[in-house]
């Protein structure tokens, strides 16, 4: 096993839960968990931020119903009931 440093300054958790049972879910139809995450990436490496900043699709962060959700690692912030148009000011918030 290696010991890396870690790669990036921060990590951004995108929930892109599905529920198919009915109850809400980040990534459920019209929710917008999926495009968040892709536009998110867009913006972030438009930015040209691609090589400090990951963002990852994440399972369930426990708060669907509030969401979508973003959770960032190492600055414990957390977004909730995001929208793909606040994409762009998310991650001119990262920068």
């Amino acid at each position: 096993m290696d010991r890396k440093a870690v790669p990036f300054r921060k990590t951004v958790f995108v929930c892109t839960n599905i529920r198919a049972d009915g109850r809400p879910a980040c990534a459920n139809p019209g929710r917008g968990g999926d495009e968040i995450c892709r536009l998110l990436k867009e913006e972030i490496k438009k930015a040209g931020l691609k090589d400090q900043i990951r963002v990852a699709r994440s399972g369930c962060l426990d708060l669907c119903a509030q969401g979508p959700n973003l959770f960032l690692y190492p600055d414990g912030q957390w977004w909730s009931g995001v929208k793909p148009s606040d994409m762009p000011e998310i991650a001119r918030r990262l920068s």
